[in-house]
């Protein structure tokens, strides 16, 4: 089969890679793609991968926005298999107070929250006066993962609501806000393939790092690093998460005609009191995919494809080694990224056993080398490493990181840390 990876980022590499993988794939586009995607994939601009939309039998949309503005539907009416959800459903993403809206309705548990509008702003400061110990804000709209403050502090989270509702900070996507208590516990990401009905199929849980510092400092990103197995993710976690969560939110879209065919992303605090899902998204998260892909044993397209085509039925198989990935971000990041330096070390690190670099925001020079490449983006880079163990891939992959450099380079150093120590 042909198939078509929508997207340029380093979820999209690791798609694109996964698929290339395949053997029932002949050919893998990725549209835009970026310079590492080329290694695996014929890269093109969009507007002409979708022009020929019909050519491709599988269509593998990556990014949020354009599930979100609907291209699953338009896909889906031209005739093409596509893995995504189609934008009603891509509302769990697209707007965090109906996806609130629906886990109340749902029953599935969640912080304590509300939601305002611009207009609301006294209501909006009322209600954090109601809260106390760990302040949560987040924009209603898509934020690139930049769109949450978590903080203890009242009046940080004050600031934050009039920024947001002014369309200060977010534009229009924050003009409409979420306020809710901060929850306590380890995080846990879940991907699950689903495929319109009111069940899913889970794969192996990840753990990402939000914050952009060492030891959970800092503003919070779109993900600094990622590992996966998890050690305190186990089969009793993710039954207790697939029936307590996903499967009452599955059943509840169904209610409302809702026909979900993709991935649904659950992002989840394991409290003392259990799973509660902090946040949906309708794609596979990043970097929790490149983690998660590269641990698949069995056929991603097939997986892909049967999920568009509603009927899940082969079985998901992962390897039992771990997988860990490290990204590597600009200068500025994530509030003013710098952009344009040049890469080096790449090839010497992805000759590394077990190593495999996603790119995640490269671009090449304009008449320069081949094998040059610049950072375009804040992160960069995820530096990816599979090993028998969570230690050994850790090890591998800051091994291979600290090959590669440029001018303001940043990267976490704790990724994975606590879990190398745990399952050594």
């Amino acid at each position: 089969m042909k198939a078509l990876v929508v997207g340029g980022g380093g979820r999209e590499h690791a798609l694109a890679w996964g698929l290339a993988r395949s053997p029932s794939v002949t050919q893998v586009v990725a549209a835009p793609g970026n310079p590492g995607v080329e290694a695996v994939a014929a890269c093109e601009p969009l507007d002409r991968a979708l022009g020929r939309a019909e050519d491709f039998d599988l269509a593998v949309i990556g990014p949020e926005a354009p599930l979100v503005d609907g291209l699953a539907d338009d896909l889906r009416a031209r005739g093409v298999p596509t893995f995504g959800p189609g934008a009603d459903g891509a509302r769990l993403e697209g707007s965090k107070a109906w996806m609130k809206e629906v886990l109340a309705a749902a029953g599935v548990p969640t912080a304590r929250h509300g939601a305002f509008a611009e207009p609301d702003l006294d209501a909006a400061l009322a209600f954090l006066d109601t809260l106390s110990g760990l302040y949560v804000v987040k924009t209603d709209g898509l934020a690139a993962g930049k769109g949450v403050v978590v903080t203890e502090s009242v009046a940080e989270a004050r600031d934050a609501v009039r920024h947001y509702l002014s369309g200060e900070a977010f534009g229009d996507a924050g003009r409409t806000c979420v306020v809710e208590e901060g929850l306590t516990g380890p995080e846990l990401s879940l991907l699950v393939l689903c495929d319109g009905s009111t069940t899913g199929v889970p794969l192996e849980p990840a753990q990402d790092f939000k914050r952009v510092g060492d030891g959970d400092t800092g503003p919070n990103t779109g993900g600094m690093g990622a590992y996966s197995p998890v050690p305190i993710a186990d089969p009793d976690v993710v039954d207790a998460v697939m029936a307590g969560a996903v499967e009452p939110t599955l059943i509840e879209l169904a209610r409302r005609g809702i026909e979900y065919r993709g991935v649904l992303y659950a992002g989840l605090m394991l409290t003392p009191d259990g799973p509660k899902v902090l946040e949906y998204n309708v794609r596979f998260g990043d970097p929790e995919c490149q983690v998660v892909i590269p641990r698949l044993e069995t056929d991603l397209a097939t997986h892909c494809l049967e999920a568009a085509t509603g009927r899940l039925v082969a079985p998901v198989r992962f390897a039992a080694d771990a997988c860990v990935t490290v990204v590597l971000a600009s200068e500025g990041y994530p509030s003013s990224p710098r952009t344009g330096d040049p890469v080096d070390g790449l090839a010497e690190a992805e000759a590394l056993d077990g190593v495999t670099v996603f790119h995640a925001g490269t671009a090449r020079v304009p008449g320069g080398p081949a094998d040059r490449v610049v950072t375009a983006g804040g992160r960069v880079l995820d530096v990816t490493a599979v090993g028998p163990t969570v230690a050994a891939a850790r090890a591998r992959a800051y091994d291979a990181a600290r090959r590669i450099s440029w001018p303001g380079i940043q990267y976490r150093t704790d990724i994975a840390e606590r879990a190398a120590v745990e399952v050594p």
